[in-house]
This record gives structure tokens, C-alpha cells and sequence, in this order.
């Protein structure tokens, strides 16, 4: 994969999660005893970009999404409430992906990132509010992101089984990642 495919593919994962964030946005309220709850649609991309790309360039595909749906109807609130759990979620994700495919799967990951995106919300609604008495509602978010979670972990175990190019991407990523702990391994020895 040369410099130029990486570019378009980064756009192209940045697009689409713009794309699901501004779909979900205008999907009617789907849980009345959890209000606020989304679905987390995005998030699919997320980890479709933390299985097929480097750290940096996942980590770019988050951000340039966060920045593009603030700017197309977002407020200053919205993404301070997005950005503190679309980045808690990525490193939790990013923390329980390196335990191996044999200890946690997609859905694990992806379970793992819909708790701590409510964790992260509501730590910024915690702040605004001056009180933690928000965080009561955390057993309430922590389930539907349990839910929605494993949903979109089983969908982007699908996508990862039966897309050809985000297997080849999947598979530059492992490669190119191993070879740069042999050569970690060989400088430290």
C-alpha cells in the first residue's frame, strides 16, 4: 500500500463515519427510559480503522470525524460531550485489543468502547453539571452500550470476514506491525 491508498482509505473511513454519525443524529429517540442513548453507529468505523490501520492513522480517522460532524450541525457542547467519549473509547479499545484475538474478540472491543464512551459523556456532563450525582446514570448507559456494543462488534466482524480490501488492509497492518517489533527486538538485543 503506498502513501496515496493510505490517504484515500483514511478519507474514505473518515467520510463514512461522518456519514453514520449524521444518520444516527436523525434517527428518532429510539430508548425512552434511556434518554441520551445512542446507538454508536460510528463506532463501526472506528474499529474498522483500528484493525486496518496504524495507530496514528486510526487515531486521524477518529479526529477528523469528530471535527467534520461538529462542523456540519454540531455545537461546542456536542463535542465536548463526543470528544471525551470517542477518546476514551479508542483507548480503551485500542488497551483491550493488545490483551490478543485469543483473550478478547471484535465484540469484546467493541463492547468495551460503547461502556466507555457513556463513561466519558458523562464525565463531561458531571463537569458542566458541578455534580457527580450524573454519574448515577452510568448502570443505565453501560447496558445499551453493552447492547449496542456487541451489535456493531458483530458487524464489523463481518465486514473484517467478508470485505477482501479490509482484509488486505488488515493484513498490510499485522505484517508491517510485526516487523517493526523484530526490528524493536533486534535493537534491543
Amino acid at each position: 500500500m503506498n502513501r496515496n491508498q493510505k490517504l484515500v482509505y483514511i478519507a474514505l473511513l473518515a467520510a463514512q463515519a461522518v456519514i453514520l454519525s449524521l444518520v444516527e443524529r436523525s434517527i428518532p429517540f429510539p430508548f425512552a427510559f434511556a434518554p441520551g442513548a445512542k446507538l454508536g453507529i460510528a463506532n463501526l468505523i472506528t474499529i474498522v480503522a483500528i484493525f486496518t490501520l496504524p495507530l496514528k492513522d486510526s487515531f486521524t480517522v477518529v479526529w477528523m470525524r469528530l471535527i467534520m460532524t461538529t462542523l456540519l450541525g454540531g455545537t461546542l457542547s456536542t463535542f465536548m460531550y463526543s470528544c471525551a467519549g470517542a477518546l476514551l473509547s479508542y483507548v480503551g479499545m485500542l488497551i483491550v485489543k493488545m490483551l490478543g484475538p485469543k483473550r478478547v474478540s471484535i465484540i469484546g472491543i467493541s463492547a468495551t468502547g460503547g461502556i466507555l464512551h457513556n463513561v466519558g459523556q458523562l464525565a463531561v456532563a458531571s463537569w458542566i453539571a458541578q455534580t457527580w450525582t450524573v454519574m448515577l446514570y452510568l448502570p443505565i448507559l453501560s447496558f445499551m452500550g453493552i447492547l449496542s456494543g456487541i451489535a456493531i462488534g458483530i458487524a464489523a466482524n463481518y465486514l473484517m470476514t467478508h470485505v477482501r480490501t479490509l482484509k488486505d488492509f488488515q493484513s498490510h497492518t499485522q505484517h508491517h506491525s510485526k516487523k517493526s517489533s523484530r526490528k524493536t527486538t533486534y535493537a534491543n538485543s
